[in-house]
């Protein structure tokens, strides 16, 4: 996001937003970022003083066939039981989703080896595969057009039911072991940026495995360049992955529906990034919440421009950094449409004379 001294308001909304907050009991700037946040938020709802956002989070599931090629420190088979945590309320997204009083919904858009899952309290499931996990994107592509293209739409769905239902901020998560590789990649291909610089630790694997992973991801890149792979969509789905796309999708219709993002980790990022090659005017409606600890996150970031709002050194998905950052958004507005003009409060401004 922009900061306050780059702020330019899009709308009459906006401009009053910026005005209001030249008139607050306080000295010009002295919020800082709470004041950024809240003068973007109000341009892109339409409201001078917005009130309370109603957040939804959206969790896609997929697993991934390069996986097999050792690239993660976990099995395949915790992509689905992942699933059936979210659902059951245990993990680390429900506690948060439940704490700040956002709607969590997880989508299965491809999970190889689902759970049976019994109903929970922590997330609502909705099961739409395209196929049972990615083939496996060093041998092949990892998704046909046609599969990529249901993906993203079944992301678009979902962005577009959670708007119709009322909600005025959507965060994207996701769930896949080994997805940090066709992020990784698909960062490469979108960017220029060596397999090096993008390529992190992912769930915490040791330094064999991270060059074994680096390599991966350099001949994955060199296949689908092979393969004629040249623009954003040929890339996802030569290195992509089916919750990667469900996630693009998901932005690109948010923004198209004219609601503000909340931008989680790594790979969200990356599939925001998709978005945009796709649809420019999608970066319009994105906030980043933190950067995490995973390498290629302050890159796919700066590709667009994005500034994060917190850095805690995490790393663990599922929409955990997005929705951490949410009371911050809360607070900004809360702030911005509660205090006093100086007028209202009989405090004399700093050019009262």
């Amino acid at each position: 996001m922009t900061t306050r001294s780059a702020f330019v308001p899009h709308t009459s909304a906006g401009q009053a937003a910026q005005r209001r907050q030249q008139q607050l009991t306080k000295p010009p700037g002295s919020l800082g970022r709470l004041e950024d946040l809240a003068m973007w938020l109000a341009d892109r709802l339409g409201r001078a003083t917005p009130p309370r956002l109603k957040p939804a989070i959206a969790v896609f599931a997929a697993d991934h066939g390069v996986a097999l090629e050792g690239v993660s420190a976990y099995p395949m088979a915790v992509t689905g039981q992942m699933v059936a945590n979210f659902v059951a309320g245990g993990a680390a997204i429900s506690v948060l989703a439940a704490e700040h009083g956002a709607s969590l919904r997880v989508i299965d858009v491809g999970v190889a080896y689902p759970v049976p899952v019994p109903p929970g309290h922590g997330a609502d499931l909705t099961v739409r595969p395209v196929r049972a996990g990615s083939r496996n994107l060093l041998r092949e592509a990892a998704m046909s057009a046609e599969e990529c293209r249901a993906a993203w739409q079944a992301g678009a769905d979902v962005a577009r039911q959670l708007v119709e239902s009322g909600h005025t901020l959507l965060i994207g998560g996701e769930m896949g072991i080994g997805n940090t590789t066709p992020a990784a990649a698909l960062l490469c291909a979108l960017t220029g940026l060596p397999p090096e610089q993008a390529v992190g630790r992912g769930t915490g694997i040791d330094d064999t495995r991270h060059a074994h992973k680096t390599e991966v991801v350099r001949q994955a890149l060199a296949r689908a360049r092979a393969a004629g792979a040249a623009v954003s969509c040929d890339w996802l789905a030569e290195v992509g992955g089916l919750e990667i796309a469900a996630l693009a999708g998901f932005y690109e219709t948010a923004a198209q529906c004219r609601v503000p993002v909340l931008l989680d980790g790594f790979i969200s990022t990356v599939a925001a990034l998709a978005a945009v090659h796709h649809h420019p005017d999608t970066a319009h409606w994105l906030l980043a919440s933190h950067v995490s600890a995973e390498s290629g996150h302050r890159h796919a970031l700066a590709a667009m421009e994005l500034a994060p709002l917190l850095d805690l050194g995490m790393r663990l998905g599922e929409a955990s950094g997005a929705a951490t950052a949410l009371p911050l958004l809360q607070a900004a507005l809360a702030l911005h449409r509660g205090m006093a003009t100086f007028a209202e409060a009989g405090v004399a401004d700093k050019d009262a004379r």
